[in-house]
């Protein structure tokens, strides 16, 4: 959360010739309504339900750069559909940026009425080894431009033979 998906990934799909989808907005897209919406009528266990359908589905296209939301890789099916389908890069920063680039965001439900530190430290010690397990290759986003981010992840990609030239 507020490490920069959508940007890094739409600047990475297009320096890589692939079209960009952010697993949330298709949720939203598919739902007609806001994920804020679906949490408070559904609950999480409805959103992740819409969300497992919509990995299933966009992992199984081609020539696609999928952005996820973090609690995605909690399903075991989601996470075998991103393994088995894909090439999987965790953008990992520390929990001070975190904290600086979601503390006037409103439209995060995990981050609704709670006290941000607790729940992104708490988020973090859950989802880092999942995400560690998952990652065909992990970059750390701290304060450099987007642009210089998306150029290490590309050179990564090729150091590890992940990419198709």
């Amino acid at each position: 959360m507020g490490v920069g998906k959508t940007t890094i990934g739409r600047l990475l799909a297009q320096d890589l010739g692939l079209r960009f989808i952010d697993s949330d907005h298709e949720i939203e897209k598919r739902a007609g309504a806001n994920i804020s919406w679906i949490f408070d009528v559904e609950g999480e266990a409805g959103f992740r339900e819409r969300e497992s359908i919509v990995i299933d589905d966009l992992t199984q296209r081609k020539g696609v750069l999928i952005a996820t939301g973090g609690g995605s890789v909690l399903s075991p099916q989601n996470r075998q559909c991103l393994v088995s389908r894909g090439v999987v890069v965790f953008l990992d920063t520390s929990l001070e940026l975190q904290l600086k680039r979601t503390e006037k965001d409103k439209k995060r439900p995990l981050l609704q009425n709670v006290d941000h530190t607790i729940v992104l430290k708490n988020l973090k010690e859950v989802r880092d080894p999942i995400y560690q397990e998952v990652a065909d290759l992990k970059v750390f986003v701290g304060e450099d431009g987007s642009r210089k981010i998306v150029n290490a992840i590309v050179k990564k990609l090729k150091d590890e033979a992940l990419l198709k030239e």
